[in-house]
């Protein structure tokens, strides 16, 4: 279970962020960055956010899955995004967020790894008890 708390005192949008996340008595995984790239490595809504941020939220799922996981187990997430403004953030956080929603960070950032990447997405996420499908996950 994971505990979202949102203090009094404290400004938040809890529709869409969670303030604090504390799992209690689950271990953790970390996600590495994740963009728009298909099962073939081909980019997928090149100049397109909204395109990007969901595709980024159909890789993000797969691991997820591959852990045993669901949206809701994220704990934290941070949004690395290009060519950011604020009437983005329905769109990118609408794609990527479970409900409850996670802590969250967004960062607006001049470029990625590679140019026609606009989103990058890292999270944090509490391991449930149940034990990740070793069909779909590799261990190295």
């Amino acid at each position: 279970m994971i505990h979202r708390i949102e203090p009094d005192g404290v400004f938040g949008l809890p529709d869409l962020v969670s303030q604090i996340s504390v799992p209690a008595g689950q271990k953790l995984a970390f996600l590495s960055g994740q963009v728009a790239w298909d099962e073939q490595g081909r980019v997928v809504g090149e100049g397109d956010h909204a395109a990007q941020a969901t595709q980024v939220a159909r890789r993000v799922d797969r691991l997820l899955d591959a852990l045993g996981a669901q949206r809701q187990d994220i704990v934290k997430e941070t949004i690395y995004v290009v060519d950011y403004e604020p009437h983005l953030i329905p769109h990118i956080l609408g794609a990527l967020h479970g409900s409850p929603p996670p802590s969250s960070t967004l960062v607006g950032v001049a470029k990625l790894f590679a140019p026609e990447f606009l989103i990058e997405v890292e999270c944090v996420v509490a391991l449930p008890d149940r034990k990740p499908d070793g069909k779909q996950a590799r261990a190295r």
